[in-house]
C-alpha cells in the first residue's frame, strides 16, 4: 500500500468524450466552411468573367465577413480541442505545521454601489477558510476610504469570533453567512440530522448574524458613505485590546487588516491593480506569504477547503516550478430560478477546461492562488542581488526590498509592534500614491496598469 507521501495530490485526465465529439464538430464544420468559400469563390470568378459590377461588391463583402468570422471560429476550437478534468486529494498534504501561509486580498470601492454587508460577508467567508487560522491573514482594501467600511469591518470581525470557530466545529462546507443561512433545513455539512446541540448553536449564531446585519445597517444610516478621492493612507489590523501577546499559532481566526490606500486628485491611482499593489506592498511587511487568494468584493469563497485544493497543484515538485497561479471558477449561484442568463457561466467554464488542456487558462481577475513570486518577478534577482537595481524597481522601501528575499517567512515581529512609529511610517510610506513613482511597480514588478483585471 503506497503512503500518503508518494501518492499523488492531484490528477488531471482527458474528457474523451467531449473530445471526440468537439473534434468530429471541427472536422465537419471545417468541410462546411471549405465547401463554402469554394462556392464563393466560384461565384466571385464568374462575377469577374462576365464583368458583372453590380454583384461584385456585395460577393466581396459577403466573402470578407465570411473570412473574419471563420478565422474567430478557427481561434475558438482552441478552447475545445483537448478539454481536462483535475482532482485534487487535500487529505494527502503534509500536516498544518507544514503548510504555507496564505494572504487574502479583497477590494472594495465604493459601498454604495458594492452593500457592506455583501462585502463583509466575503470577508468573513475568507475568515472562515479550512486552513491553519495562523497562516491565514486576510486584507481589506478600501479604495474608498468609507468610515462606514471601516465600521462595518470591526462588527466583522466581531461575528467572525463566533462564525469561524461555528464553521470548523460542524465542518460547515458554505462559509458564507448570508447563503448559509438561506438554506432551512437542519441538516449538517454531510447532509445527516445534527445534533440538539448543533440546531441550538445554529439558531444563536444566525441570530447573532441578524443582529450584525442590524448594526451594519445602523452604521450606514448614520454614516456618510460617500467615496472619498482624496485622503491620507490608513492602514489598520483589526483585533481586541486583550488579543495583545497571543501568540500566532494559538489564533483562533485568521489577521484581519484593513487598508485604505493614499488618493490624491494629482495622482492616477489606477483602480484595482493599484489597490492590488499597495495590498501587496503592505502584507509583505506584515505576514509575507508566498501565496495569495485575490477575491472581489461580491465573490464570496464558496468552497472553505479551496485553499488546500490549491496547495495540491502548487505542491506538486513537478508542476510548481512551472505554475503561476490556480484559478477557481467565477460562478454566480441563485440569481434566478431558470438562470436564463447563465449565471453559473457553464459555457464559459467548459472554455476554460480547453484552455487548461493547453496548458493556457486565462486569469479572470478573482478567485485564484498566485505565487508572490510570480507577482513581484522576484526569480531573476535571486543569484545576484543588486540593490540599486532593486530600488529602482521596488521603490525606496530599505524593509519592502528586505521582504523580497524573505518571501517565505512571516514577519509577525512587525504585526505584534504594529503600531510603533517606525513601522506605521513604513506602511504609510508603503500605502502612499507616489510610491510608484519612478518605479517599475505597474510596468514589470506586480499587476500591470493599464489593463482590465
Amino acid at each position: 500500500m503506497e503512503s500518503s507521501a508518494t501518492l499523488p495530490l492531484h490528477v488531471c485526465h482527458v474528457k474523451k468524450t467531449e473530445l471526440v465529439i468537439n473534434r468530429l464538430h471541427a472536422f465537419l464544420h471545417g468541410i462546411a466552411l471549405l465547401s463554402l468559400f469554394y462556392y464563393r469563390i466560384t461565384s466571385l470568378a464568374d462575377i469577374i468573367r462576365n464583368r458583372d459590377n453590380t454583384l461584385l461588391l456585395p460577393h466581396v463583402l459577403i466573402l470578407i465577413s465570411e473570412l473574419i468570422l471563420s478565422f474567430i471560429w478557427l481561434l475558438s476550437q482552441a478552447a475545445k480541442w483537448k478539454p481536462v478534468a483535475r482532482k485534487t486529494y487535500p487529505e494527502r498534504l503534509p500536516g498544518d505545521e507544514k503548510l504555507p501561509s496564505i494572504d487574502v486580498f479583497i477590494c472594495t470601492a465604493d459601498p454604495n454601489k458594492e452593500p457592506c454587508v455583501k462585502v463583509m460577508n466575503t470577508v468573513i467567508s475568507a475568515l472562515a477558510l479550512d486552513y491553519p487560522p495562523h497562516k491565514l491573514h486576510v486584507y481589506l482594501s478600501d479604495d474608498g476610504g468609507s468610515v462606514a467600511t471601516f465600521r462595518a469591518i470591526k462588527q466583522a470581525w466581531k461575528f467572525s469570533k463566533l462564525w469561524v470557530p461555528f464553521c470548523k466545529k460542524y465542518k460547515v462546507k458554505i462559509a458564507c453567512p448570508e447563503a448559509y443561512f438561506l438554506t432551512d433545513d437542519e441538516s449538517g455539512p454531510d447532509g445527516k440530522f445534527q445534533s440538539n446541540e448543533f440546531i441550538v448553536e445554529k439558531k444563536e449564531i444566525e441570530t447573532r448574524y441578524a443582529e450584525f446585519k442590524e448594526i451594519v445597517a445602523k452604521i450606514i444610516a448614520d454614516t456618510s458613505i460617500s467615496v472619498s478621492k482624496d485622503h491620507p493612507p490608513m492602514i489598520e489590523v483589526i483585533d481586541d485590546a486583550n488579543d495583545d501577546g497571543i501568540d500566532s499559532n494559538q489564533r483562533e481566526i485568521p489577521l484581519l487588516v484593513y487598508v485604505a490606500r493614499e488618493k490624491r486628485p494629482s495622482h492616477p491611482h489606477h483602480f484595482k491593480a493599484g489597490a492590488l499593489n499597495v495590498l501587496l506592498r503592505v502584507s509583505a511587511m506584515i505576514s509575507n506569504s508566498p501565496y495569495i487568494l485575490v477575491l472581489d468584493c461580491d465573490m464570496y469563497c464558496n468552497d472553505p477547503s479551496s485553499a488546500r485544493q490549491a496547495m495540491c497543484f502548487h505542491f506538486d515538485h513537478e508542476l510548481s516550478p512551472k505554475l503561476g497561479f490556480v484559478q477557481f471558477p467565477q460562478k454566480f449561484y441563485n440569481i434566478n430560478e431558470t438562470d436564463i442568463n447563465d449565471g453559473q457561466q457553464r459555457s464559459v467554464w467548459s472554455k476554460w477546461e480547453g484552455l487548461d488542456g493547453i496548458m493556457g487558462p486565462i486569469l479572470s481577475g478573482t478567485c485564484f492562488y498566485i505565487k508572490r513570486e510570480a507577482l513581484c518577478g522576484t526569480q531573476k534577482f535571486r543569484e545576484d542581488v543588486d540593490f540599486i537595481k532593486l530600488k529602482k524597481c521596488f521603490g525606496s522601501s530599505n524593509e519592502f526590498i528586505k521582504s523580497i528575499s524573505i518571501y517565505h517567512k512571516r514577519n509577525y515581529q512587525i504585526e505584534h509592534k504594529f503600531r510603533e512609529n517606525k513601522v506605521e511610517e513604513e506602511l504609510q510610506l508603503l500605502a502612499s500614491c507616489s510610491y510608484d513613482d519612478d518605479t517599475k511597480w505597474g510596468k514589470e514588478a506586480s499587476c500591470i496598469y493599464f489593463i482590465i483585471l
